[in-house]
């Protein structure tokens, strides 16, 4: 059964752990060179095999005493909010762009350049975490691969415009507030649970 307010939890903090990530930089750049819709649809679907890789490995963690996976839930939480709050701002990477504009070009570039660059990134960590936190995969799933087409929707068709007006530093400060207050309550529950 799908719950509302789990997909909103996941979307909000993958959204907020996202957006600053280089990820947009990288669907910015390659939008800005190609048509938005290939470039979308390979990185919407580079996007789609982290949540499920995401999703099966916080699956997985479920099957772990109560207790034990929610202090390890907290304390990744802690670390993500950590490198959310320690880590430098990333200068824009050079991409290497398809020869041609066809849509397996394209499209494919996208999907490797996001499959290769998000592997094992914060985002994939925190679905899995939260995949973990609620025992609710197909919410959690939903809410990420939302959050993460969200994300690569504004970075290819208007990252430079939000990232003029909103501060990139703002932004993630209050994702690792989210995720702070996600670790202190995992860790609450672990410790009265």
């Amino acid at each position: 059964m799908i719950s509302f307010s789990i997909m909103a939890i996941a979307f909000g903090v993958v959204f907020l752990a996202e957006l600053p990530d280089k990820t947009a930089l990288a669907g910015l750049m390659l939008g800005t060179r190609y048509r938005a819709s290939y470039v979308f649809a390979g990185v919407a679907a580079a996007f789609a095999v982290h949540v499920a890789l995401a999703i099966a490995v916080g699956s997985v963690l479920t099957l772990l005493p109560h207790r034990l996976v929610q202090a390890f839930v907290g304390v990744l939480f802690l670390i993500g909010a950590a490198v959310l709050l320690l880590k430098k701002d990333e200068g824009e990477e050079a991409v290497k762009a398809p020869a041609d504009q066809s849509f397996w070009k394209v499209s494919g570039a996208g999907f490797m350049l996001i499959l290769v660059a998000e592997f094992g990134d914060l985002t994939q960590i925190m679905t899995a975490n939260l995949a973990a936190r609620y025992d609710s995969p197909i919410s959690v799933g939903v809410g990420a691969v939302l959050a993460l087409w969200t994300v690569a929707g504004i970075g290819i068709l208007g990252g430079r415009t939000l990232m003029k007006r909103v501060p990139l530093p703002l932004i993630t400060k209050v994702a690792a507030l989210v995720m702070l207050a996600l670790a202190g309550f995992s860790l609450y529950e672990a410790v009265a649970g």
